[in-house]
């Protein structure tokens, strides 16, 4: 999933001061389960807005909302009724549905109250980590459900470069090596003949490196 972490709430504050009426909109969707922008965290950073501009003795009108997901048209409808009310809104979800938003309703501010990561998993409560950097053509297959893009601090593809000891990363010394990872695993599974295979250059261009990318599903569209 998508996961974030809240912007300072100075960063907030200094984005929207000069608005009377704003819109706190979270998300129900990835970063509710990174504690970055669901219900939860709106009524938080809410408060906290409604705090300060109370002590600086400026009138500032604070609403709340939260959708199931802001990167999907459906859901960002919901506020086609009331977005006329506000000066500003600030979004709790990641980038991309702080960017369909603000296509959405062009003719309004729209801020992002989250900083998007990485594509992650839950390690433990609190504990995020990056798993996927979402580069379009997946090589899991071949090295044994571990991602050298993602786990390699230099995106090897063809096993460990010379800087890593002891199964760490010349990087420092509390990241794994990702191929010291890929090479345990498969001998766990009795696959070291993968590791043993060069892997074909990686094609770039089904990656952020190709510019903004596109999936089209002729067969759900409507």
């Amino acid at each position: 999933m998508i996961m974030a972490r809240p912007k300072p709430i100075e960063e907030i504050i200094d984005e929207i001061k000069d608005f009377n009426k704003v819109l706190i909109a979270g998300c129900d969707g990835c970063v509710t389960v990174c504690e970055a922008g669901g219900s939860k965290e709106v009524q938080v950073v809410a408060s906290a807005l409604r705090l300060y501009f109370s002590k600086e003795s400026k009138r500032m009108e604070i609403d709340e909302t939260s959708m199931t997901r802001q990167c999907d048209k459906d859901y960002l409808h919901e506020l086609m009724d009331k977005i006329d009310d506000y000066d500003a809104i600030v979004s709790l979800a990641c980038g991309a549905g702080v960017q369909f938003m603000a296509e959405m309703y062009r003719k309004k501010p729209i801020f992002p109250g989250v900083d998007t990561c990485f594509i992650g998993v839950t390690e433990e409560r609190g504990v995020w980590a990056e798993r996927c950097q979402a580069c379009g053509q997946c090589i899991l297959a071949s090295t044994g459900g571990i991602c050298p893009i993602s786990r390699c601090s230099k995106r090897m593809l063809n096993g460990p470069c010379g800087g890593s000891e002891k199964g760490k990363c010349e990087v420092s010394p509390d990241t794994d090596c990702g191929w010291h990872l890929i090479f345990e695993r498969l001998k766990e599974l009795g696959q070291l003949d993968f590791f043993a295979e060069p892997t074909d250059p990686k094609d770039w261009v089904s990656s952020r490196d190709g510019g903004p990318r596109k999936i089209v599903r002729e067969d759900v569209r409507l």
